[in-house]
C-alpha cells in the first residue's frame, strides 16, 4: 500500500528523503535479474514511494560501479545511461502504458502508448510538471566512477497525459520497476517484479504488478 503523505508549501523534490525517514517509509529494493546468463551484473537500488492525493513522490538510491548521463535533455536516451524507471498502467483496460525513466541526473523520458514500437511522447507541459532532484547535479557527464547517487521526483497526476487521472487516493495501478545502463562498460537490467522474457524487454505490461494507494 502506497501511503498518502502531506507536505508543506514550499516542499522541494531535494526534502523528499527527509520526508520519507520522518514517514518511517519502508525503501524496496530493485534486486531481480532476468538474464543472469548475459546480465548478471546487479547494482544496489532501492526505492521508495509515497502520494499526496495529487502528486506521486520517488526516491530512487543507486550504489553502482560507475555511472553514465550523456543524455542532458528531456526525452533523450535516458535508458542507455544510468537510468531508473517506472513502467505503469492507470486504466489497464485500454491497453496502453507509460514508461517514466529517468537518468541520474535527472533527465526524464516519458511516454504512452500500447507497446515499445508505439509510444506518444509526453508534451512539453508534461515534462515540465514533474520536478526533480539529483544527487549528482543536472549537467551530462562521460561514464566514471562517482559514488552512490539519488533521484528524487515529484510527479503530478495529469503528467499521466493520456489519461484523466485526477489523484492517486484509494486507487489501484499495475506497474514495475526498473534499473538499467544500456551503454555502461557493465550493463545491466533489473527489475522489481520478475520478467520472464528471452531477451531483456521491460516493456512488457503483462508482467506488471498491482500497486495499491491509501
Amino acid at each position: 500500500m502506497i501511503r498518502k503523505v502531506y507536505i508543506p508549501e514550499g516542499f522541494a523534490p531535494c526534502d523528499i528523503p527527509e520526508l520519507f525517514r520522518e514517514e518511517g517509509l519502508t525503501y524496496e529494493t530493485i534486486d531481480t535479474v532476468n538474464w543472469p546468463g548475459k546480465y548478471p551484473y546487479k547494482p544496489l537500488v532501492e526505492f521508495a514511494l509515497a502520494h499526496t492525493g495529487d502528486k506521486l513522490l520517488i526516491h530512487y538510491r543507486v550504489v553502482e560501479q560507475t555511472s553514465r548521463a550523456a543524455a542532458g535533455e528531456d526525452l533523450g536516451r535516458v535508458w542507455e545511461d544510468s537510468c531508473v524507471e517506472f513502467f505503469c498502467s492507470s486504466d489497464p483496460s485500454d491497453g496502453r502504458y507509460y514508461n517514466l525513466e529517468c537518468n541520474c541526473i535527472g533527465k526524464v523520458l516519458l511516454a504512452c502508448g500500447p507497446d515499445r514500437h508505439n509510444r506518444t511522447k509526453a508534451p512539453k507541459e508534461a515534462l515540465e510538471g514533474i520536478r526533480r532532484w539529483s544527487s549528482l547535479g543536472s549537467e551530462p557527464f562521460a561514464e566514471r566512477a562517482c559514488g552512490p547517487w539519488e533521484v528524487c521526483l515529484i510527479v503530478p497526476a495529469r503528467a499521466f497525459f493520456n489519461h484523466r487521472l485526477t489523484g492517486f487516493d484509494s486507487i489501484e495501478i499495475r506497474g514495475n520497476f526498473y534499473k538499467c545502463g544500456d551503454l555502461l562498460s557493465t550493463p545491466h537490467f533489473l527489475s522489481y517484479a520478475p520478467i520472464d522474457t528471452p531477451e531483456p524487454d521491460f516493456h512488457r505490461p503483462e508482467f506488471f504488478i498491482p500497486i495499491a494507494f491509501e
